[in-house]
């Protein structure tokens, strides 16, 4: 961190206000700065809403205080890999709105007294200082162990598959294993439930997807 950058920190501790607000509204700031903050935003906005495209999110951005126009909005999209959730087939995050097969709920009720009895599936994004990256883990939810994990730097098929396939590698799983997600894309297309269905897995999906962030 530069001198610049411990004043602001400093100033910002004294004002009471997040760097966020303060690069939102700061003309000196490096448009790189401005835009990781607003690119967060958006980030957290696309991921928990699939569905919203460019105008939506302007108006959901505006609603939360930023200042910006629909050009910037569709520009930071673009570079981030976004607009292709709404525009190719395998490439959403958890939007349950695809022709796939829904699996109920299966974790629900399940007791666990061992590893390798429930797996839970899920991608997240990872803020890092110039851009984002995605994060796919299956996790053994009676250890609470991370098995299998991809990172990328777009939400296609092939990053849950990897995960998936890594978990595979390193488990020496039974039939009766229930593998648990949420109803996005990539955990319901075939190639993914055929994968699991090969090696005798039930598949258990929730109601609505969760998609959280790590900040680093």
């Amino acid at each position: 961190m530069n001198a610049r950058e411990l004043a602001i920190e400093r100033m910002c501790v004294l004002a009471g206000v997040s760097r966020r607000s303060f690069y939102r509204f700061d003309p000196d700031a490096k448009p790189g700065e401005r835009d990781m903050d607003l690119r967060d935003a958006i980030q957290r906005i696309a991921l928990e809403m699939p569905s919203y495209g460019r105008p939506r999110i302007t108006a959901e951005l505006r609603r939360h205080g930023w200042v910006v126009n629909p050009k910037r909005v569709h520009r930071i999209m673009r570079e981030d890999n976004l607009l292709c959730l709404r525009r190719r087939k395998f490439i959403v995050t958890t939007d349950s709105r695809h022709g796939f097969r829904v699996y109920p709920n299966l974790a629900g009720e399940m007791k666990l007294t061992s590893v390798n009895q429930l797996w839970i599936a899920d991608i997240t994004y990872i803020r890092l200082e110039a851009e984002f990256v995605y994060l796919a883990i299956v996790l053994d939810a009676f250890s609470r162990r991370v098995v299998g994990w991809a990172l990328d730097r777009t939400l296609e098929a092939k990053l849950t598959m990897a995960a998936l396939e890594m978990a595979l590698s390193r488990r020496n799983v039974k039939p009766g294993l229930v593998h648990h997600s949420d109803r996005g894309v990539q955990y319901a297309a075939g190639d993914y439930t055929g994968l699991l269905d090969q090696h005798g897995i039930q598949i258990s999906m929730s109601r609505k997807g969760s998609l959280r962030q790590c900040g680093l």
